[in-house]
């Protein structure tokens, strides 16, 4: 069963954009997954479709009206799938939920626009508000684009090396380590030996100490939840042999 994906957004035009291609536009050849839009305009009231109106108590902008959205999301079978909101003040998308997503049987996003959402419709259609990053956008649209790729990534026969997604960034709470192609040696600057040794136990901890040492330097919140992290299963497992 393919993986099901539906945007709602005031410019269909914007999609499959990315999506489309290398792995992802091969996948959807495949009917790994599927897209589906639908114009929020199509919805919209009047002779020129109004989407938006005012935002009640003043202020500056236009917020997306509650029964515009709702007959949007109404018009789409959720099949048991998330309805997310892309949003700024929205949980922080990460790996972690990228592989909650890729779990489920698919996903549909709404792409903001203006100064947002009616807070009646995101209550009363539950939907799940998830932010890209602690910055704004115009819209929802490159947000939305960018989520599903990265669940889409991790649905099966879409990236087609399954070991390679386990190393990536943070698939195991830290950043990916460095990497090294030819020529061995380029401006004087040599591949580290280790690399070249053919011992893959000592390329193995090599690469998981230069991961710790970026996380720790670049990402010192990534690097605590790790150090945590490992702390509690270190606890667990001496309760274990109590």
């Amino acid at each position: 069963m393919a993986f099901d994906v539906s945007i709602i957004t005031l410019f269909p035009e914007a999609f499959p954009g990315m999506l489309d291609v290398s792995i992802l536009g091969r996948a959807r050849e495949q009917g790994i997954w599927s897209l589906e839009t639908t114009d929020l305009r199509t919805f919209g009231l009047g002779k020129h479709r109004q989407v938006d109106d005012k935002p009640a108590g003043g202020g500056a902008g236009l917020v997306i009206r509650p029964d515009v959205a709702a007959a949007a999301i109404d018009s789409i079978d959720r099949k048991g799938r998330e309805l997310i909101y892309l949003s700024p003040r929205g949980e922080p998308f990460s790996q972690k939920l990228a592989h909650e997503f890729a779990s489920g049987p698919g996903l549909i996003c709404f792409c903001g626009r203006f100064e947002g959402l009616d807070e009646r419709v995101i209550t009363q259609r539950g939907m799940r508000e998830v932010s890209l990053g602690d910055f704004v956008l115009a819209g929802g649209e490159v947000a939305a684009q960018a989520i599903i790729e990265a669940t889409l990534r991790l649905l099966p026969g879409v990236a087609g090396n399954e070991t390679s997604i386990e190393d990536e960034s943070f698939s195991a709470g830290l950043l990916e380590y460095p990497q090294y192609t030819l020529p061995r040696t380029w401006e004087d600057q040599p591949t580290p030996d280790v690399l070249l040794s053919g011992d893959h136990s000592k390329v193995d901890q090599w690469r998981l100490n230069r991961s710790k040492l970026l996380t720790e330097g670049r990402r010192p919140d990534l690097w605590a939840a790790y150090l945590n992290g490992h702390r509690i299963r270190a606890s667990e497992t001496d309760d274990e042999h109590d």
